[in-house]
């Protein structure tokens, strides 16, 4: 049975199993065996982790809850760590083969070159575990499989999709790549974050995500289920968020539903500083931390990220629990039994450690990952845009290269450090065998206080000096400011080329690039009425969090060192542009064969962990560029170098060619250069919908994608670029769609002049149905190389049971009969081939109100939350203001139908009964005097009026009143 506990009694459950070996007895003392079960690699895990649980002393299994697993010398067991990042390659431990971001590789649509990708950052986790052995490496938390439902979500980079099917099967084979696809042996242990239903930053450890039946497991459960099913995670990260108002590092679906995806060992594990979180002051769930870590333990979680490196609290905690009897010695021993599980696989304790274990630092940016590096980012770029202008001749060798990513590489929060960089035009002059035109288009200013008549001044040494105000007004006076959108620009040094930030103390021209989980190097010019501009501090966790008001700069010091100023003390300065960015861009690009601009986002500033995007449109500077140089050379190519959809404005109606790419890592610049210049064919699709304003979509907390009509699924208006999206420089041919065993086939051929890979997409829509259905859902797809001319039969898979969706009034999944249309294409937009399938499945009978209903199972709503019944389990819902209103559709009333009897907690107030409408023929009304607190339920009752037939029946609520369940007798 998948996802059963281990049982208590280890000791007989080694005996056993040790007997169930040839030849091999169970040991009389285990402290004292020369060859310990749990060194065997030929016995069973089971029969390993049960040996090795029976020979830990308690204390010594709760220190193994923490992160920071602690050494056991008596056993010759070493320290072992959860958690190395591995996004998109080993971060954080130093120099890596970086690959695109994760929505980049995504991107490809190509599970086979994922695998690859996985695979390598597998081994070097495995490489760098080599030289760091005292815990360091092998739990590596990636995948990211939260679903990309709102483009504005800071993280957007770090996830695969908006498409649950999709992102099931890009983690599943990043997941499989990292594993190493051995059943019994891991290369690395991936852990899958974040569950659940995590796509916004803003108060993010307080905002609850109400996901109804319908959206949590068509939905969000999809996107998670996949890998963990294929064995290809070995579990799973709670997310800091709450869903239905219980944070998800006490929701019980970490054991209830996860471990029953598969019969493997699942190590769960809290995200950081979980789950000290749910204590006052942040969710203010549990009073205590002993009641929160035992709370969190037995819904599930096996290994607390709290306290940094300190296990102190968490092993004090968890003792306390033990000694009050909030938690049992069993309790520890399963969790304990997870983790050893999983520290078996990997090898740690068989000679040699084990099948990975001779895998050393010589693959670390090997030659083999380079070239696969250059390969993903060729993959992950999407066409969007061409009007015969790509692929650039090879004749057209006097190229300019503009923008403010044309020359540098940024790296995001998750990424590993570069060992080298080739930037766009590193890449394109290689390809070209001499050095190209180039401008960033920043403007370079100098800032003079308007009083003093004093410059602004910086450091001239490779580490910066502290800003100050002086008379020299020269280099050291002079600053680049590349625009980044929302007001935010940086600042760059012209003495010495490095980055202006605050550093706690004063500012200092000291970094490469903007950085740091408080991002210092952000400033706004504010335009005065006299001309003037006072300079602003922008830093995440801005100064107001820190000071009451000082978030201007100005002198502070006698020798005019600058700090930071309430606004009534700020320096006015003037601006004057010593040169002009766009000037010197038009320049480069005037009269060039053509202009390429690079344009983007900084990942440190657009949008990141802990901040959601609050712009999706390009910087205006950065789109005045594209303009100039448009207009100065009519042959441009913009390149959008980004995480995420952008509404480009009017910007892609006037330029000849779009191509978007990730922060595609270390090969960036020569996979732009062979895509731009035709030796690789752009073959990357969306995996978001590109929407054409910031107005298309709802709040970034409403997580309903079917109400609000979010996502390619269920969006009725016009995006700027439809999911599954991108372009070729050949072009595809469809044949007719054959039904064929468990799919279809469809024939594609190569009708351009061209090679060329097609990614060919398969789509249903089911026609009618009692629920409202998706317009468009992903079912399958395969990415096809094809020569000019050529022609593949491609076999996509489709059976009965994919088109299942849940249904409400029976608590599980149903296969509607009825006719379903099958689309293949180019895009959920650009169908070539259809088909329709008429399939025998189930009709959904009308509703049963008189067996117990549970609220949560509406069919519609309005003003109300989805809220938790309890602190343990079960959801319940909550009415956010008087009149709020839950519809139960088509439910069947017969003539013996007239009480009715709620659970409900909460205040004071009322339960209407109507039919048809909230607002339609009133049945009954049931009252309570409210109950002592929102988890105490009572039983309350009304007498209704007569009603027969199949009807819509509303529940009306009062605000404050939470309801769980009803009946209609």
């Amino acid at each position: 049975m998948k996802g059963t506990r281990r049982r208590p009694g280890a000791a007989l459950v080694v005996a056993l199993a040790l007997l169930a070996v040839p030849g091999v007895c169970p040991p009389a003392h285990a402290d004292a065996d020369a060859a310990p079960a749990f060194r065997d690699p030929d016995l069973p895990v089971a029969a390993r982790v049960d040996d090795l649980l029976a020979r830990l002393t308690l204390d010594e299994k709760v220190s193994l809850l923490h992160q920071y697993e602690p050494a056991i010398p008596r056993l010759g067991i070493g320290a072992f760590r959860t958690g190395t990042e591995a996004l998109h390659g080993v971060a954080w431990l130093g120099k890596a083969t970086v690959f695109p971001q994760a929505v980049g590789l995504a991107s490809t649509w190509d599970p086979a070159l994922i695998g690859r990708v996985g695979s390598a950052v597998g081994d070097e986790a495995r490489g760098f575990q080599q030289e760091r052995p005292d815990g360091w490496g092998l739990n590596l938390w990636a995948p990211v499989v939260n679903l990309l439902r709102d483009p504005r979500w800071g993280r957007n980079e770090e996830g695969y999709s908006e498409d649950p099917y999709l992102t099931g099967s890009i983690s599943t084979a990043y997941g499989d790549g990292l594993t190493g696809g051995d059943p019994d042996h891991l290369k690395t242990a991936p852990t899958l974050k974040h569950y659940l239903a995590n796509n916004n930053e803003a108060h993010r450890t307080t905002t609850s995500s109400d996901l109804r039946p319908r959206v949590l497991h068509e939905y969000d459960e999809a996107a998670f289920r996949p890998a963990i099913a294929a064995d290809a995670a070995t579990g799973v990260m709670s997310s800091y968020n709450l869903v239905n108002g219980r944070p998800n590092t006490v929701d019980p679906d970490l054991d209830d539903v996860v471990r029953g995806w598969t019969d493997k060992d699942l190590l769960n594990v809290t995200d950081a500083f979980a789950p000290g979180n749910l204590l006052p002051g942040n969710q203010d769930y549990y009073p205590t931390l002993t009641e929160g870590d035992a709370a969190a333990l037995k819904a599930g979680i096996d290994s607390f990220t709290d306290n940094s490196a300190d296990p102190g609290p968490t092993t004090t905690a968890v003792e306390s629990a033990l000694e009050q009897g909030l938690l049992k010695e069993s309790d520890v021993d399963t969790a304990v039994s997870h983790i050893l599980a999983v520290r078996v696989r990997l090898g740690e304790f068989d000679p040699g450690g084990g099948r990975y274990g001779s895998i050393d630092s010589s693959v670390i940016d090997s030659p083999a990952h380079r070239k696969l590096a250059r390969e993903a980012a060729t993959k992950a770029a999407v066409l969007l845009k061409n009007d015969k202008t790509l692929p650039l001749k090879a004749s057209a060798r006097n190229v300019a290269v503009v923008g403010p990513l044309a020359d540098t590489l940024y790296t995001d929060w998750y990424s590993g450090t570069l060992p080298y960089a080739v930037t766009p035009q590193d890449g394109i002059a290689a390809k070209l065998g001499t050095p190209v035109a180039s401008s960033e288009g920043a403007d370079r200013i100098t800032l003079r206080n308007t009083a003093t008549g004093r410059y602004v001044t910086a450091g001239a040494t490779a580490d910066g000096a502290a800003l100050k105000e002086s008379a020299e007004n020269g280099t050291a006076s002079r600053f680049d400011v590349f625009d980044w959108g929302s007001g935010i620009v940086t600042l760059r040094s012209a003495a010495n080329g490095k980055y202006v930030g605050y550093n706690w103390s004063g500012f200092v021209n000291d970094q490469v690039q903007p950085n740091g989980w408080y991002v210092q190097q952000q400033f706004v010019l504010e335009r005065q009425d006299d001309g003037s501009s006072l300079l602003r501090y922008a830093g995440y966790e801005t100064a107001e969090s820190w000071w009451s008001n000082p978030v201007y700069l100005g002198p502070t010091g006698d020798d005019g060192t600058l700090g930071l100023v309430p606004k009534e003390r700020a320096a006015h300065y003037d601006k004057d542009v010593v040169r002009s960015g766009v000037d010197e861009a038009v320049a480069a690009v005037k009269g060039r064969d053509a202009a390429v601009v690079v344009v983007g986002s900084m990942p440190s500033i657009n949008g990141r962990e802990d901040h959601d995007r609050t712009d999706m449109g390009l910087a205006p500077a950065q789109e005045a560029l594209v303009e100039a140089v448009r207009a100065a050379n009519p042959k441009t190519v913009v390149v959008v170098e980004n995480s995420y959809p952008t509404t480009l404005g009017a910007l892609q109606k006037k330029v000849p060619a779009v191509l978007w790419t990730t922060h595609a890592g270390q090969e960036t610049g020569n996979a732009l250069a062979d895509l731009l210049y035709g030796d690789a064919n752009p073959a990357g699709r969306l995996t978001q919908t590109w929407y054409a304003s910031e107005s298309d979509l709802p709040s970034i907390l409403d997580y309903d994608i079917i109400k609000s009509d979010r996502t390619y699924q269920y969006f009725k208006g016009r995006p700027l670029y439809p999911f599954g999206h991108g372009l070729s420089y050949t072009s595809f041919r469809y044949g007719g769609l054959k039904r064929v065993d468990g799919g279809y086939e469809v024939s594609v051929t190569n009708t351009g002049a061209r090679a060329g890979d097609e990614v060919v997409q398969l789509y249903t829509h089911q026609r009618t149905s009692r629920d409202k259905q998706p317009l468009k859902q992903l079912k399958a797809y395969a990415r096809v190389s094809l020569k000019p001319g050529g022609t593949k039969t491609v076999r996509l898979g489709l059976r009965t049971e994919d088109l299942a969706h849940w249904d409400v009034t029976r608590s599980r999944p149903v296969v509607e009969s009825g006719t379903y249309d099958v689309l293949v294409g180019a895009s959920s937009s650009d169908i070539r081939a259809r088909a329709s399938l008429a399939v025998r499945g189930e009709t959904i009978p009308p509703r049963d109100l008189t067996r117990a209903t549970r609220a949560e199972n509406f069919d519609d709503y309005a003003g109300v939350r989805l809220v938790d019944e309890s602190k343990v389990r079960g959801t319940a819902v909550g009415a956010t203001g008087d009149r709020a209103w839950l519809k139960f559709a088509d439910a069947r009333l017969g003539p013996g139908t007239g009480r009715f009897t709620a659970r409900v907690a909460g205040t004071a107030g009322t339960v209407e009964v109507r039919l048809g409408a909230p607002t339609g023929t009133l049945l009954g009304t049931a009252h309570t005097d409210g109950t002592a607190s929102p988890y105490s339920y009572e039983t309350v009752s009304a007498t209704m009026a007569a009603a027969t037939g199949r009807e819509d029946v509303y529940l009306v609520l009062s605000g404050g009143l939470r309801l769980s369940s009803f009946t209609l007798r």
